[in-house]
C-alpha cells in the first residue's frame, strides 16, 4: 500500500472468555478456507518508519549494554535496534506524545524501551515479560504510527491492526487504552468477543475500523458468515500467546493467521517461552527479534514471597477461613479465590455468604453485564471476595486457589510450615500449616492466570497436594 492517513472515526468497547472447543458442532473455523498468497501480486505497503534519534545514535555500545543489564533485557535476533531511554527519542507523533504527557509517565519500560524501536522497524518480534510490563503501549503505539502510513479504509475493508486476545477481559483493557490513544489519532476500534450480542460488533466492523481487537472464537464466526475479512491486515499482534494455547485456541490462531497476508508484521507477546510458544513463532514470525524482560528461564517472580504447604482436602475450608480473617482485618484489602469448577465457585460463593463474607462469584456461565458488574463492584467499592480476574490497583489484593490444575511443571520444594520457590524474594510468610516434604509443580496455565490477576499479594491453596501461598510487598504493580 501507498501512504496517507486513514478515514477519521471514533471508538468501540468490549472483552472475552474464549470460543468454544471443537466438538459435534464441527471444528472452528472449517468453513474458512485456507488462502495462497502470490506476493507479486499484492499491493505494497510500508512498515518501516523508525528514524533513530542523534541521542540514541551517538550512545556509546557500553551504555546500551550498561542499560539492559540494569533493566534485565536480553535481545537475541539479527540487527535489533537500540533501546531508546526516554519518550523523545521514539519520534512518536505529537497527538501520541501529548497523551503520554497527560499520563505523566516519567520514562519508558524496559519492555518499551527496547521494543519500540524493534515494532517501529517493521520487524517481527516476540515480547517475554511479565503482565504489569507496559506491553500493551509497547504494541499499540507502533501500530498507530503503522496505520496512519497505510490508506484509507474502504467499503468492506476489514481491519488494519488486528490484536488477538485470549479472554474478554483482556480484550476490553487493550480496548481501554486503544480507545484513549485512538480518540487522539482519529482512529476507529472496536473490540468482538463472544458473550455479548452480536449487532452492534458487527455494526462496527461494517463501518470500518483500523484496529480490531478480538478474542480467537468471535472472530472465526465473523469470519465464517463474511461479516469481516483480514485483507488489509498488515500489523497483527499475539496477546498473551501462552495463556491462548493453554486455552485450547491453537487451531484457531491457525486459521485466522491463514487469512492474513505473509508479509504482514507480526508481534507475539506471552509471559513465559514453553516450546509450544516456540513453535507458534517459528510458524508465523520471519526473521524476529526477541526481547525478553527478566530472567531467561521460566521462574518465580522475585518480588513475591511464595509459601508451600501440604494440606489434605479437608484442611482446605477451615484453613481459607483463618487466612481470610487474617487478610480482611485491614479493610483495605481484597481477595480473590480461584476454584476448578463454575459449581464450585456457585457453592462456595453461597457458603461464603452464609457465614457473613461479602462473596460474589463469577465464571463464564454468568452473563456479560453479570460478570462485568461484579468485577466493577470488587474494583470500585472493594468488594472482598471474587472468583474469576481483574487487575486490582488498590490496597492489598490477595489471590487464593483453592483447587490447582495437573500438576506439570515449575517444580518447588515444601518443607516444614512452608517454602519460597526458587527465585522468590524474602518476606513475611503466612503459615498455613505443618507440611511434609514434597516435590511439586504447577501447571504455566496457572502461573499465566495468577499472573493476570495479581495486584499486591497473591495466595495459591492446591487440593490435597499442596498449598501454595504467594505474598508480595505492598507496592502494587503497574496495570
Amino acid at each position: 500500500y501507498g501512504g496517507g492517513p486513514p478515514r477519521f472515526g471514533g471508538g468501540g468497547g468490549g472483552g472475552n472468555r474464549g470460543g468454544p472447543p471443537p466438538g459435534k458442532f464441527g471444528n472452528p473455523g472449517e468453513r474458512l478456507r485456507k488462502r495462497h498468497w502470490n506476493l507479486d501480486e499484492l499491493p505494497k505497503f510500508q512498515k518501516n518508519f523508525y528514524q533513530e534519534h542523534l541521542d540514541v545514535t551517538h550512545r556509546p555500545l557500553q551504555e546500551v549494554e550498561e542499560y539492559r543489564r540494569n533493566k534485565e533485557v536480553t535481545v537475541k535476533g539479527r540487527d535489533c535496534p537500540k533501546p531508546i531511554v526516554k519518550f523523545h527519542e521514539a519520534a512518536f507523533p505529537s497527538y501520541v506524545m501529548d497523551v503520554i504527557v497527560k499520563q505523566n509517565f516519567t520514562e519508558p519500560t524496559p519492555i518499551q524501551s527496547q521494543g519500540w524501536p524493534v515494532a517501529l522497524s517493521g520487524k517481527d518480534m516476540v515480547g517475554i515479560a511479565q503482565t504489569g510490563s507496559g506491553k500493551t503501549i509497547a504494541y499499540l503505539l507502533p501500530a498507530i504510527v503503522h496505520i496512519q502510513h497505510q490508506p484509507f479504509l474502504e467499503h468492506g475493508d476489514g481491519p488494519i491492526c488486528l490484536v488477538l486476545a485470549p479472554t474478554r477481559e483482556l480484550a476490553q483493557q487493550v480496548q481501554q487504552v486503544t480507545a484513549e490513544y485512538g480518540r487522539a489519532s482519529r482512529l476507529k476500534s472496536t473490540c468482538i468477543y463472544g458473550g455479548a450480542p452480536k449487532g452492534p460488533q458487527i455494526r462496527d466492523l461494517e463501518r470500518g475500523v483500523e484496529i480490531c481487537i478480538a478474542t480467537p472464537g468471535r472472530l472465526i464466526d465473523f469470519l465464517e458468515c463474511g461479516k469481516t475479512n483480514l485483507r488489509r491486515c498488515t500489523y497483527l499482534v499475539l496477546d498473551e500467546a501462552d495463556r491462548m494455547l493453554d486455552m485450547g485456541f491453537e487451531p484457531q490462531i491457525r486459521k485466522i493467521v491463514e487469512q492474513i497476508r505473509p508479509d504482514r508484521q507480526t508481534l507475539m507477546w506471552s509471559a513465559t517461552w514453553p516450546k509450544e510458544v516456540r513453535q507458534l513463532a517459528e510458524d508465523f514470525l520471519k526473521d524476529y527479534v526477541q526481547i525478553n524482560i527478566g530472567a531467561l528461564q521460566l521462574s518465580a517472580n522475585h518480588n513475591i514471597l511464595q509459601i508451600v504447604d501440604v494440606c489434605n482436602d479437608l484442611e482446605k475450608e477451615d484453613k481459607l477461613i483463618r487466612l481470610l480473617e487474617e487478610i480482611m482485618s485491614e479493610k483495605e484489602n481484597k481477595t480473590i479465590i480461584f476454584v476448578e469448577t463454575k459449581r464450585r465457585c456457585d457453592e462456595l460463593t453461597r457458603r461464603m455468604r452464609r457465614d457473613g463474607w461479602p462473596a460474589m462469584g463469577i465464571h463464564g456461565d454468568k452473563s456479560q453485564q453479570e460478570r462485568d458488574w461484579v468485577l466493577n463492584d470488587f474494583m470500585l467499592k472493594l468488594v472482598s471476595v471474587a472468583d474469576g480476574g481483574e487487575e486490582v490497583a488498590t490496597g492489598m489484593t490477595v489471590v487464593i486457589g483453592i483447587q490447582a490444575a495437573e500438576v506439570t511443571s515449575v517444580a518447588a520444594a515444601a518443607t516444614g510450615t512452608g517454602t519460597a520457590i526458587e527465585g522468590s524474594a524474602t518476606g513475611r510468610k503466612l503459615p498455613l500449616g505443618e507440611a511434609k516434604p514434597k516435590t511439586v509443580g504447577i501447571t504455566e496455565a496457572t502461573i499465566a492466570i495468577l499472573a493476570v490477576t495479581m495486584a499486591t499479594a497473591i495466595t495459591a491453596i492446591a487440593t490435597d497436594r499442596v498449598t501454595l501461598v504467594l505474598h508480595q510487598t505492598k507496592a502494587a504493580l503497574a496495570a
